[in-house]
């Protein structure tokens, strides 16, 4: 019973990446829009190598907290997706004893309550920014 359960979490993974990820269209840049010299990276990255590149623009503080923020926001968003899917698997294989569903609906809770609170700090920081830029 265990061999099929286990076939069909992979089975539905596996078709989950497919749709999701695996078969989606890779679309390039065209020139126009894509400005390779100063949007790729190499430049900063050959200028602390030791090679001369030209002009190297600092990147502005702004910039760094607003792009700080945004990976740790992310970050917590991935962290509440795995909460969710371990709570409700928590809780769909709980079969009936109370104490995995308890367990379960406190798990999703509080990452629902983890969720609120970073959307209200993301919020709260893109007015602040807004409002002082």
């Amino acid at each position: 019973m265990y061999k099929t359960i286990h076939k069909n979490i992979i089975l539905t993974l596996i078709v989950m990446f497919l749709l999701l990820g695996g078969l989606s269209p890779v679309m390039a840049q065209t020139s126009g829009t894509y400005k390779f010299n100063s949007q790729s990276g190499l430049n900063l990255t050959a200028f602390v190598s030791g090679y001369e590149t030209g002009a190297i623009t600092a990147t502005p503080l702004e910039t760094v907290i607003g792009r700080s923020i945004t990976i740790l926001l992310s970050l917590v968003g991935v962290i509440f997706l795995i909460l969710i899917i371990f709570g409700s698997f928590t809780w769909m294989t709980a079969g009936g004893n109370e104490e995995k569903v308890k367990k379960a609906m406190s798990t999703i809770m509080s990452s629902l309550i983890g969720l609120i609170i970073t959307l209200s700090a993301y919020v709260i920081s893109y007015f602040l920014i807004k409002f002082f830029m």
